[in-house]
């Protein structure tokens, strides 16, 4: 199966010379696009005593993007991803079964994109399967962070026509997750809203029906404050999750389709002439046993950029909730790069057998373009996650990335 899908791929960076002819073009301005990503991570989680994880693996984009038919507006896209392990798998990805820490890394190799798209003015479609980024993905994400990109299939209508505002509503089918474990149907409904007051205010609306896990309706403001030589960029946002509307029984978020949780995020990063320096505060509602509620969680959503890089929290909120309060220092430039250092402290909220603390733990990062190479960069980052009181958060987690990335 891989090297079949392998040989499509090639094949269709083929198409735009092989389907054309005198007086008719199937294919027409083609424009090609790659990216090849070679990452070391290293996983040290003292919960279990399997050995520690040290994953060299890559990934390899080929894509095309071309106008179809000769028709105005009326395009293609395809992008061919692969995933492969340097040196064996030394690492569990979810689904090999090896005696290691768990990096959701599997080899495997599939179609990430391939959609028509048909512009007519500010309105743009979508038929087929592509990644949806909303907003800052919290619940709507591609998880690029790992290999291999979340996709959806799914039917996308965006439109800008009104000046500074901007639709987008979804019909999502499918879903094919970052593991190798195939796509799962679903029928959900994605709606989004954003209107731009101006550079220092944006308010965006959404609705987001996700099938056999919930309803999520909520609301955010955000923009970018100007003080002297400073900038602030700030979020504020509120949302509700109810019931599933749409139930179709395959989300592993949560089968119930019962959901009854909130969720707040106040933030704010500072940029004095490169100088960063932040504070957040997130909160996802829990339950107690018998009280009919449920824990707030983002099954769709690019979680590792959320609430720690140590993915304590990516598989599911606790019972009793997540209260995270963060603090955010760094310095960036376009020669130097970006640094970043934050620190988490992580609490219920809501008591679980009488103890609330989830932990903490420390963040680092720095990444760069490097001098010479047109869309080569590179990343450094740690994770460490120290332990709390709570059953399932006891014991320490650290993690270690090393990557490259160049595009083309």
């Amino acid at each position: 199966m891989k090297r079949i899908t392998l040989s499509a791929i090639a094949v269709l960076t083929l198409l735009p010379n092989l389907l054309s002819a005198e007086g008719f073009t199937l294919f027409s301005n083609a424009k090609f696009n790659g990216e090849i990503r070679p990452r070391y991570e290293s996983v040290d989680d003292e919960s279990n005593t399997k050995d520690n994880a040290n994953a060299f693996t890559v990934r390899a984009t080929l894509g095309v993007e071309a106008n179809l038919l000769g028709v105005d507006g009326l395009s293609m896209k395809v992008d061919g991803t692969t995933v492969q392990a340097i040196g064996g798998e030394h690492y569990d990805s979810g689904s090999n079964g090896l005696m290691y820490d768990k990096v959701v890394d599997p080899e495997q190799t599939r179609f990430s994109q391939a959609y028509l798209q048909y512009k007519l003015g500010k309105t743009v479609a979508k038929v087929g399967r592509q990644v949806i980024n909303l907003d800052n993905q919290r619940f709507i994400g591609s998880v690029d962070w790992r290999q291999m990109m979340q996709s959806f299939d799914a039917a996308v209508i965006s439109d800008s026509t009104i000046d500074n505002l901007t639709l987008i509503g979804a019909y999502v089918w499918g879903r094919a997750p970052v593991s190798d474990l195939g796509t799962s149907d679903t029928n959900s409904i994605i709606l989004n809203g954003a209107y731009k007051v101006s550079d220092m205010l944006k308010v965006t609306a959404y609705d987001y029906m996700i099938s056999s896990a919930s309803d999520t309706i909520g609301m955010a403001l955000t923009g970018d404050i100007p003080l002297a030589s400073a900038k602030i960029a700030y979020r504020a946002e509120y949302a509700t999750q109810g019931d599933a509307s749409r139930d179709t029984n395959n989300l592993p978020a949560n089968q119930d389709v019962k959901a009854d949780a909130s969720y707040y995020n106040l933030d704010a990063l500072a940029n004095i002439n490169g100088i960063l320096a932040g504070a957040g505060y997130e909160f996802l509602s829990g339950h107690t046993a018998g009280d009919d509620k449920t824990a707030f969680f983002a099954p769709l959503g690019t979680l590792h950029a959320f609430n720690g890089w140590a993915d304590k929290f990516l598989a599911s909120t606790p019972a009793g909730g997540l209260c995270d309060a963060s603090a955010t220092l760094g310095y960036t430039t376009p020669a130097f790069g970006k640094a970043m250092l934050v620190y988490h402290d992580f609490e219920t909220d809501v008591a679980m057998n009488g103890k609330s603390d989830l932990g903490s733990e420390w963040d680092m990062l720095y990444t760069n373009t490097i001098p010479g190479i047109k869309g080569l960069s590179g990343l450094a980052k740690a994770a460490y996650f120290k332990a709390g009181d709570v059953t399932g958060y006891t014991a320490d987690v650290s993690k270690i990335w090393l990557q490259l990335s160049y595009k083309f």
